[in-house]
Order: structure tokens, then C-alpha cells, then sequence
């Protein structure tokens, strides 16, 4: 029996083989209970282009302090300046790459903020 975690793993490795078939950039989500984190990764996997996180100390400050990265807001600012940073790299494409996480709560947040900011996908 496969444990909670590597379940998640299992559900990421698969989707990781769809998206590199598609040749564009990937936007991956990492969470955890006290951050989130976006990276825009080149298509063929060797180069991060763009980052952000809640774990940024300009982030922490503008998030009002420590535990204020784990909640839906923070998650929509990160997916905002996560769009920005992508497209000042000249990404404007990217396959959104959940890591096996639901498309739910802060990680559908993210996504959904990017794509107001500008990014396709």
C-alpha cells in the first residue's frame, strides 16, 4: 500500500511525461503548510526561468508576517507574480504541472491568478 505522499508523486511523474510531449514551459506548484511555491521550468527541463514564493522575505512582509503564506490569498498573489516574472523571461505559454495536488483551494488559486495575469494555459 502506497503511502499518501507517494500516491501524489505517482499522479506527478505521470503527469510530468504528458507535458513534456508538448514542448512548451511548465508551471509547477509545491506546497506546504506554511508556504507556496510556483517555478516556470524551460520546456526541456534544464533551466528554472522564473520563481516565486511565500517564503520570499518581500513576500513575508507584504503577507503581514510568519503563517500568513498558506492561505488562498497568498496563493493568488504568488500566481500573480509568478504570470509576471514568466512573461518578463518571454514566456508566455506554459503547461500548468499541479505536482499531483487537486486542482482545489490555494493550488487552483494560483492557476487561476496567473492566468488573469496573462499566462496561457
Amino acid at each position: 500500500m502506497m503511502s499518501k505522499k507517494e500516491q501524489r508523486l505517482r499522479r506527478a511523474r505521470q503527469t510530468r511525461i504528458r507535458i513534456a510531449t508538448q514542448g512548451v514551459a511548465r508551471l509547477t506548484v509545491n506546497r506546504t503548510n506554511l508556504h507556496i511555491y510556483a517555478s516556470v521550468i524551460s520546456d526541456d527541463g534544464a533551466r528554472v526561468l522564473a520563481t516565486a514564493s511565500t517564503a520570499e522575505a518581500e513576500m513575508r512582509q507584504q503577507l503581514g508576517g510568519a503563517g500568513k503564506g498558506a492561505n488562498v490569498a497568498a496563493a493568488e498573489v504568488i500566481g500573480k507574480r509568478i504570470a509576471e516574472r514568466a512573461r518578463a523571461a518571454g514566456v508566455e505559454r506554459v503547461a500548468f504541472d499541479r505536482a499531483g495536488y487537486a486542482y482545489h483551494g490555494r493550488v487552483k488559486a494560483l492557476a487561476d491568478a496567473a492566468r488573469a495575469a496573462g499566462l496561457q494555459f
